[in-house]
């Protein structure tokens, strides 16, 4: 079946996440804010969620439609074939957003939608009630500028969730952002990389990962493995091929430090639950003890900051190890994300790159500070 699927993403990766699609082998329809529409399948949908580094979660569009009253809502709506996805004892819910259209209530339109559906799937049953104790269909409608966009999401908790985070620390960056700023960096897996505020370790561990071509949702399951229209031996088939596609064999030279020996003990069982302790070195360490006689390395990282963790004194001594560390170490590169627009000031350089994401609900900016090409060895 062909289907039209929506990656969505945070402001500001999309272009990752279409870079991510693309790799897949799908074809990109239209990348806009927030998501990234594209062609697939069936397997497209559990390939995409097992693959997806960057994205939030995968969406099925169910229909795209102008609504001004709710009467065009309801028809729209209801000429869905909803059969062919959710069974007589599906449990469908209904979620819904409305910015500048006419149909402005929420409310009313969540239960305009839900009474479509339950009126197709009565037809289509030939029944009247519904138990609703089956698999989840969480159904959304967007309504922008009287466009109404109807999704199904596949994904369940967002593809941040990929299930080795056991043990966290406060203010833990998502997992998606860790694996965006990765692939954003000049980090390859032949190069050192090296985390000096690495908290429960997602940075670190997200390398990792991409070192070894883990999928990062192969460990975890999603909401769709429960749906009839999906076919099990598909996620059997693509969880046996991701498996097959780890490279067990290699090394990296991956480091995290953290102040806080807690926060190192964390790092060390998520690493273990994602199945790469063995490629990351963790060490409890203040910020200046970071030493190095190689060249070309990478340090990618989320410092504390203002509104997050950590005291004005503590942060100002981690710039004052950065300027000092690259002072000696002019070949190394540094990518930062943080909310501290003071940064450049404070490092005593102009960041080569800039570009605004969101940790969280959090409005950060990623700095890129590129070091000079090292000399051929």
């Amino acid at each position: 079946m062909k289907l039209e699927l929506i990656a969505t993403a945070t402001f500001g990766l999309e272009a990752v996440v279409k870079r991510e699609i693309e790799n897949l082998g799908y074809k990109i329809l239209k990348s806009e804010d927030g998501k990234i529409s594209f062609l697939g399948d069936e397997r497209a949908v559990v390939r995409a969620n097992l693959w997806l580094r960057s994205a939030d979660r995968v969406q099925i569009k169910m229909a795209e439609f102008m609504a001004y009253e709710f009467e065009d809502l309801f028809q729209q709506i209801k000429g869905i074939a909803w059969e062919e996805w959710i069974p007589i004892d599906g449990k469908f819910i209904m979620n819904g957003s409305s910015v500048k259209s006419k149909l402005s209530s929420v409310p009313a339109c969540q239960s305009v939608a839900e009474k479509a559906v339950v009126e197709r799937l009565k037809e289509a049953y030939g029944v009247d009630y519904f138990q609703k104790s089956g698999a989840l269909y969480d159904i959304k409608i967007t309504l922008l500028k009287d466009r109404v966009t109807v999704t199904l999401d596949t994904t369940g908790p967002g593809l941040h969730k990929r299930g080795y985070r056991q043990h966290s620390v406060e203010a833990p960056i998502k997992e998606t952002l860790a694996a965006a700023m990765l692939q954003l960096s000049f980090w390859k897996k032949d190069r050192i990389l090296t985390d000096p505020c690495c908290g429960s370790g997602t940075i670190p561990i997200e390398a990792a990962m991409i070192a070894r071509n883990i999928a990062p949702g192969i460990s975890r399951s999603f909401v769709c493995e429960e749906w009839d229209a999906i076919p099990g031996k598909l996620w059997k088939e693509e969880r046996k091929a991701a498996f097959e596609l780890i490279d067990n064999g290699c090394r990296p030279k991956i480091f995290g430090l953290d102040i806080n020996p807690a926060a190192i003990e964390a790092a060390k069982a998520n690493a273990e639950a994602a199945g790469v302790e063995d490629c990351i070195r963790f060490a409890a360490a203040d910020v200046t003890a970071m030493r190095t006689k190689s060249l070309g390395g990478v340090i990618v990282t989320n410092p504390p900051y203002g509104e997050r963790i950590g005291d004005k004194q503590g942060i100002e001594k981690i710039y004052e190890a950065y300027r000092g560390f690259f002072r000696e170490n002019p070949t190394w590169s540094l990518f930062v994300v943080t909310a501290d627009k003071s940064i450049e000031k404070k490092l005593e350089r102009q960041a080569d790159r800039r570009r605004k994401l969101y940790n969280g609900r959090m409005e950060v900016c990623y700095y890129q500070f590129h070091g000079e090409k090292p000399p051929k060895q």
